[in-house]
């Protein structure tokens, strides 16, 4: 288990990168992306199959934020 400091770590900003957006670890996928996922009923195991960069901790950090 990875401590909150440690989850935050996994979301950048750079302006560069989706417009500036908060993304994961600077990859094309936003914060907002995951958010409106779960929001919209996919299941976590769902995203991380779609998007086999992303890893469970990156989830636990988009819903710590």
């Amino acid at each position: 288990m990875i401590n909150n400091e440690g989850l935050l770590s996994r979301i950048t900003v750079n302006p560069k990168v989706m417009v500036g957006k908060p993304t994961i670890r600077g990859m094309r996928i936003t914060v907002e992306q995951i958010l409106r996922a779960l929001a919209g009923g996919i299941p976590e195991r769902e995203l991380l199959d779609e998007y086999p960069e992303l890893e469970p901790e990156d989830i636990q950090a988009v819903l710590n934020v």
